[in-house]
């Protein structure tokens, strides 16, 4: 198999293995009411370990856990992925990263939330266009599961969180419906927050922990290819006091070990690249081994197979 082709197919393995480790570290309970508490107004300003008791682990629309076997949601100690395929005839397929259900705090009352995570903001469409996608199909994919007929006042609020890395500056934006009275001032009733998209921007640096930037230190700190284990757990336990459980320790490790793989694969592809042109400009092997510093036969094998 040709150099660029295996590492291509490295790099692609890899990174998907991060991003399924990504879904994975932020389905912990304890960072989706983190999140819950930041983005959704009846929780604000409550504890979020007191928020965790809210979130429902039992999927209710058709979903399955990324980890096979796990048929207890409920019991578990984080909402593994949600992972979910919802498909309806001439609807298509959405697969969801992460979507659960939250009891409100009256007991009653259920919404239903995604939380989707993307290394940067898109650039072969507009997010916010999926975005609103997303929380459309929500809404529609109740009916015959959460109402029936034409019981349209049971339809939950949902809420689709968009939560994008790589981004010029930390921001966060709530998008929902509003009304405007063109003619008279009549009452209409219903709900008119029953669609909500937030859309939560992290720049590269790490904010200080402030009230204001508290979601985005935990969200950079969590996702960060800069930072090691050591300062994401320290962040992690310490400045937001959250319960260092093993498998949060484990997934956090394990992420940082697969940050590191796409770093190296990335500079050792670069230097295959370099070793390339220099050959094709008449560089001898021996020369591109001493300037790049590379192994001699690693430069053979790298000529050879281009």
């Amino acid at each position: 198999m040709d150099t660029d082709i295996k590492m291509s197919v490295k790099a692609t393995d890899t990174k998907a293995q991060y991003d399924n480790k990504a879904k994975q570290l932020i389905g912990h309970k304890i960072i989706l009411a983190h999140i819950l508490v930041n983005t959704v107004e009846e929780f604000k300003g409550m504890n979020p370990a007191d928020v965790v008791q809210y979130i429902e682990g039992e999927p209710h629309i058709g979903s399955v856990p990324i980890d096979g076997g796990v048929t207890n949601v409920e019991k578990q100690e984080k909402v593994i992925g949600l992972n979910t395929e919802n498909s309806e005839i001439n609807e298509g397929m959405i697969r969801f990263d992460i979507i659960f259900y939250v009891r409100m705090q009256d007991g009653l009352s259920q919404i239903i939330v995604n939380v989707e995570a993307q290394k940067a903001e898109p650039s072969s469409y507009d997010i916010l266009n999926r975005a609103i996608f997303y929380v459309s199909r929500m809404i529609s994919s109740q009916k015959g599961r959460d109402f029936v007929k034409s019981n349209y006042n049971d339809i939950k609020r949902v809420y689709s969180i968009w939560i994008c890395m790589n981004m010029d500056e930390h921001s966060m934006s709530h998008i929902h419906l509003t009304r405007d009275d063109i003619i008279g001032s009549h009452n209409w009733k219903g709900d008119i927050n029953l669609l909500n998209i937030v859309l939560v921007g992290l720049a590269e640096d790490l904010p200080e922990k402030t009230e204001k930037y508290e979601l985005h230190r935990l969200l950079g700190a969590l996702l960060s290819s800069k930072l090691n284990v050591d300062e994401k757990l320290d962040i992690i336990g310490n400045e937001f006091r959250i319960p260092l459980e093993s498998d949060i320790r484990k997934d956090v490790s394990e992420m940082c070990n697969l940050s590191q793989g796409i770093e190296e694969r990335g500079v050792e592809k670069g230097l295959a690249e370099a070793a390339i042109r220099m050959y094709k400009k008449g560089y001898s092997i021996e020369q591109i081994s001493d300037i790049l510093a590379m192994d001699i036969e690693r430069v053979k094998d790298i000529v050879n197979n281009n």
